[in-house]
């Protein structure tokens, strides 16, 4: 039997998650048509069933907003599946060039660069708050980092002219470089260095 490839281009058979705490959250069963139109909704943890590309498609398409700064991120969602689908094959297509690397291996080790590891929440004590650093949840890491991917994406490509999948794969990119133009990798850096202090 043929194996399936994503996009039908690039093969995820040798790609590896070295990230132990974040193996079991990012799978890499690639499908023929990235679209499972809520198979999994019904079960817990369902999301991590659902090919990796296919999330980062999914999130693309409902990107929140930053700060009730809608506008920002509203602009490209028309609703239209195969707009987003296109936009992120493009996008991969882009890292391929610059990088001479499988994209979805790029995209998949800049995921575990990037995955924020502590947090900090806040704990009352007798009418005062204190905040705490705790471990982040592996399956909440690898959705921080699809959202801030994507709310940097259009950050990037709002008014200006760079286009949606440009901005896309320079996001990933740098993400993969460990670079703080990633919004990923400096919002990473800001909630450790928080959480540090608040130990």
């Amino acid at each position: 039997m043929s194996e399936i490839k994503a996009f039908n281009k690039w093969s995820t058979a040798d790609i590896k998650v070295a990230d132990a705490g974040l193996k079991d959250y990012i799978s890499l069963k690639a499908t023929l048509v990235p679209r499972t139109g809520a198979k999994y909704a019904g079960q817990r943890f369902h999301k991590s069933n659902v090919f990796i590309v296919e999330r980062l498609i999914n999130r693309l398409m409902v990107p929140g907003h930053r700060g009730k700064k809608h506008k920002i991120s509203s602009g490209h969602c028309t609703g239209k599946a195969m707009n987003a689908y296109s936009a992120v094959e493009k996008a991969f297509e882009i890292i391929e060039k610059k990088t001479n690397k499988n994209p979805i291996a790029v995209f998949v080790e800049s995921i575990e660069k990037s995955a924020t590891r502590e947090e900090v929440v806040s704990i009352e004590y007798g009418g005062a708050r204190y905040p705490k650093a705790v471990e982040c949840a592996p399956q909440r890491r690898v959705d921080l980092v699809l959202r801030y991917y994507v709310q940097g994406t259009f950050d990037k490509c709002f008014n200006k002219k760079k286009s949606l999948p440009a901005a896309l794969a320079e996001e990933i990119i740098a993400a993969y470089e460990e670079n703080p133009k990633s919004i990923a990798v400096s919002k990473k850096k800001e909630v450790e260095r928080q959480a540090d202090a608040s130990r």
